[in-house]
């Protein structure tokens, strides 16, 4: 089997599967679950990180950056000036890390994205050097266009945060992967391993999630589960499925030796 590697800016990852760090019951099951999942990209929120008490631990004591490429994202943010903010603390606590996960919501009910303020904080941060992975709704026109202002990934929302949905707008992610050139990452609303293959077969590049580990019943094997689907939707995305057609024998009839 050739290599498949996953190419985000000027980095190469073997996983396909980028995971979150948030909701478990404690960091110990969150690293376990990463470790399991495979996953070499993972996410951490800048607001989660408690600068004000120096004894206290962050998810950033267990995981290493020697191991895992940590992406800082913006989550937490409303306004432009708040997400710009957050990923410059971002690059400044990792040493200058240039990649970061751009998010911008609406409201702290849905956490849906605002597009506008989006936009935006998108422009901003590629003119200041950073390589931005953007969390975004799956309309296409926003999505161009942060391709356009030069964001290294584009990373529409499957269904809300939280929800676990699955792919509730298949056209339109669709029509997203088959127009955009950077990789495009199915982030949000993921529940199960089978939404995870599907989001793979369409073609996506990669699968970011958190909730549908976390709050799993088993974490460990849920992480699993996840690492395998990706690894399956991918390889048959690649593979090339049979057209639809209607209803046919699977044996061909002619050449049959009539008794």
């Amino acid at each position: 089997m050739k290599k498949d590697d996953l190419c985000i800016s000027n980095k190469t990852f073997s996983s396909r599967l980028l995971v979150g760090t948030g909701k478990y019951k404690d960091e110990i099951e969150a690293l376990k679950s990463i470790e399991i999942s495979g996953a070499e990209i993972v996410t951490v929120a800048v607001r989660r990180i408690d600068f004000s008490n120096k004894n206290s631990q962050s998810i950033l004591d267990f995981i290493s950056p020697d191991k895992f490429t940590i992406l800082p994202n913006t989550a937490g943010s409303y306004n432009v000036k708040d997400a710009v903010r957050m990923a410059k603390l971002g690059r400044e606590i990792l040493g200058g890390e240039e990649l970061v996960k751009l998010e911008v919501l609406n409201d702290p009910e849905t956490l849906l994205p605002n597009m506008d303020m989006t936009i935006k904080a998108a422009e901003i941060l590629v003119k200041e050097n950073f390589d931005v992975m953007v969390y975004c709704t799956s309309d296409y026109e926003s999505c161009k266009k942060l391709e356009d202002l030069g964001c290294v990934s584009i990373m529409p929302l499957a269904a809300p945060i939280g929800s676990g949905l699955g792919i509730i707008e298949p056209d339109k992610i669709q029509r997203i992967i088959d127009s955009v050139s950077v990789p495009v990452i199915i982030d949000a609303g993921i529940g199960t391993a089978s939404d995870a293959s599907i989001a793979m077969e369409m073609g996506a590049d990669a699968v970011l999630l958190n909730t549908a580990i976390a709050k799993s019943k088993n974490p460990l094997d849920m992480a699993m589960s996840m690492k395998l689907a990706v690894q399956s939707g991918r390889l048959s995305f690649k593979s090339g499925r049979i057209p639809k057609s209607n209803a046919s024998p699977s044996s061909p009839l002619s050449g049959i030796i009539e008794s």
